[in-house]
């Protein structure tokens, strides 16, 4: 299992999400979120709502499970395939990188670029928040795209790995605080703070480890740091990459036009960034996904 899971990271890394395929066939992803948003569109109204949630929470493991075990009965040429359709380390560097190019373009093009990655406003952005935005996204989305399927891999196969992907998939789409989904998607949320909780500190590990910084004073600043965010595991990547980038992440910023004032974290930090820490926070990125291939593939060869 683990020659596959290595071969899977190879082969996103080299290609990542080619266009070409997914412009003519959906792509796994999408076919969860659709499910999803069936589900919303049949469960999410009347009374119980919160029962619904943990209903359709339990029908989409199952669901997860099932798929995972089905595609693994094909061989391992597919499991691979899945793998590396699954993980998404090039992607996300693109993504990222793409935001710093934006910006060297104008303010407009960096805002639009970056309004692709997170779910803030971006309308009235200025540079400095806009780097942040793409350096906050780069750091949980690296947890949530890289570290945290590799890991569910390794516990359960690919059958792990769909699971959390799906579960991930839901939090995003419905386990929001609002007064649509505070109820529907709590089940959906909670359970993905809690495939997340490991994957999230472990990527704050490997992201020091990418610095060279896994000294016993680094780990507890990284600590402090994510105590300070509003989520429960997102905070650890993103502290640990402000600490290796030396600037303050999160803060201030807008949501459907309302300003909410959130902690900064490593507040001491630069909080003028410019495009130069995106990419410097895209080639930490890669440095950090060399470092759990070399762990995967070490294993494999065991």
């Amino acid at each position: 299992m683990m020659s596959f899971l290595a071969l899977g990271m190879v082969i996103d890394a080299l290609l990542g999400e080619p266009k070409w395929i997914w412009s003519r066939v959906t792509h796994p992803i999408v076919m969860i979120g659709k499910i999803i948003s069936l589900a919303d569109k049949l469960l999410n109204r009347a009374s119980h709502r919160k029962l619904k949630g943990i209903f359709f929470l339990f029908l989409l493991i199952l669901l997860g499970l099932f798929t995972g075990w089905l595609l693994s009965q094909f061989g391992g040429f597919t499991e691979i395939i899945v793998i590396a359709i699954l993980i998404a380390q090039k992607s996300l560097s693109e993504h990222v990188i793409s935001v710093a190019s934006a910006l060297r373009i104008s303010i407009a093009e960096g805002r639009l670029a970056v309004s692709k990655i997170v779910g803030r406003d971006t309308c009235s952005m200025d540079e400095p928040q806009v780097v942040r935005a793409a350096i906050e996204s780069a750091s949980e989305n690296f947890s949530d795209g890289v570290i945290a399927p590799v890991f569910w891999y390794m516990i359960g196969g690919l059958p792990g790995m769909v699971v959390y992907k799906c579960v991930n998939t839901a939090d995003s789409m419905i386990g929001f605080k609002t007064e649509t989904y505070v109820d529907f998607g709590w089940a959906s949320a909670r359970f993905d703070d809690l495939l997340n909780w490991l994957p999230a500190r472990l990527s704050a590990f490997v992201l020091l480890m990418s610095g060279g910084n896994i000294l016993l004073n680094g780990w507890t600043d990284i600590a402090s740091g994510a105590k300070l965010h509003r989520s429960p595991n997102a905070g650890w990547p993103e502290a640990a990459m402000a600490s290796l980038l030396n600037v303050a992440l999160a803060g201030p910023r807008s949501y459907e036009g309302r300003l909410q004032d959130f902690d900064w974290v490593n507040k001491n930090g630069n909080r003028s960034a410019s495009p130069y820490e995106i990419e410097r926070a895209v080639r930490i990125l890669w440095l950090a996904w060399s470092i759990v291939f070399v762990i995967v593939l070490g294993l494999s060869l065991l």
